[in-house]
């Protein structure tokens, strides 16, 4: 399958997981016989910049949890992406949260599998779901007016509130006659 844009010719491949449980489609793209992992229609992110380590995962397991390294820690440097504009790598930010150091790099924990491989897919599969959504422009929040009526809702509410308080308070003494 080829795609012509902006005068490149861009060969894609499609990579279809084989595990039924991790059935996603990824795509990667050769760009100038560089590889591509796309992410939107726009953005294509470098695989040099994702760095995986394999570590011992937590929790239950059985014999083999002490001796397998099946969970993921995968890294990438939003810092250094180019493809990132400013606007995405700052949403990108506020979605991480902690996930992100503070050299931006990005770190995502994947231990959903007891296989390795499941654990790959799933860690960039969510690298990037995380990028689609920070490449979402957020819809700008428009004020509005509180309406007459629920101003004097809220206003008969404290009436209410404030004579139930009046009539909890002691009685003083000259009040009764």
């Amino acid at each position: 399958m080829l795609y012509l844009q902006k005068e490149f010719i861009w060969l894609v491949a499609r990579i279809v997981l084989t595990e039924s449980t991790c059935a996603k489609t990824e795509e990667i793209m050769v760009e100038d016989g560089r590889r591509m992992i796309r992410v939107t229609s726009d953005i294509s992110i470098d695989p040099n910049l994702i760095s995986m380590n394999f570590v011992r995962a937590s929790g239950p397991g059985g014999q083999n949890v002490n001796k397998v390294e099946t969970a993921v820690q995968l890294r990438f440097d939003a810092a250094k992406c180019l493809a990132l504009n400013n606007r995405v790598r700052e949403h990108l930010k506020k979605l991480a949260g902690r996930r992100m150091t503070s050299d931006g790099v990005l770190i995502i924990n994947a231990r959903r599998f007891a296989n390795q491989n499941r654990n790959r897919t799933d860690a960039i599969s969510r690298l990037v779901d995380l990028l689609r959504k920070a490449a979402v422009k957020p819809k700008p929040r428009r004020q509005t007016k509180p309406t007459l009526t629920s101003k004097q809702r809220r206003l008969e509410s404290k009436r209410r509130r404030s004579e139930t308080k009046k009539l909890r308070q002691s009685v003083q003494r000259d009040e009764f006659f």
